[in-house]
């Protein structure tokens, strides 16, 4: 996501822990405008949400976005089901490999992509709790790597 005017709003840093992601994909969301504002302010969270198609149509569930302060009786309910934009060829190969494969939907991020709302899904498959700590150990040997060879660095110089 290091484009040019994408601002990235909230990111799904569970997803990565939980989940192998195999691809990401783009769709828009259908929101309402206080919904927008919210988003905007960063006041959204994406801990437990996932997509799934439905009727040739794809929906997110469980993303909670906070009410606009401001937006009274237009504001929605925050844990509504939001319908996603996306065409009709990548849907329905999504349902295949969702169906298929025993892949799962996951929302990655939510960020402004000029000046609209998009969310990036991935195509993950669940991880066990033994690929959990491999991971784990991968990310510690690669922080004690990069602080050796800084501290090498250092002394060099």
């Amino acid at each position: 996501m290091a484009q040019s005017g994408v601002k990235i709003i909230a990111k799904n840093k569970k997803a990565y822990h939980d989940f192998f992601i195999d691809e990401t994909y783009e769709a828009g969301i259908s929101l309402a405008g206080t919904e927008v504002k919210s988003i905007r302010g960063g006041k959204v969270n994406m801990r437990d949400c996932f997509a799934q198609v439905k009727d040739g149509e794809l929906f997110v569930y469980n993303m909670h976005i906070s009410p606009y302060e401001q937006g009274n009786i237009f504001n929605r309910d925050p844990m509504r089901v939001r319908k996603l934009l996306m065409h009709k060829r990548e849907i329905a190969r999504l349902l295949g490999l969702v169906s298929r494969d025993g892949y799962s939907l996951i929302p990655t991020s939510i960020y402004l992509k000029k000046g609209l709302v998009k969310i990036e899904l991935g195509l993950a498959k669940g991880k066990k709790n033994y690929d959990k700590r491999e991971s784990a150990k991968e990310r510690d040997a690669k922080r004690d790597i990069d602080k050796h060879l800084k501290r090498s660095q250092r002394t060099e110089a």
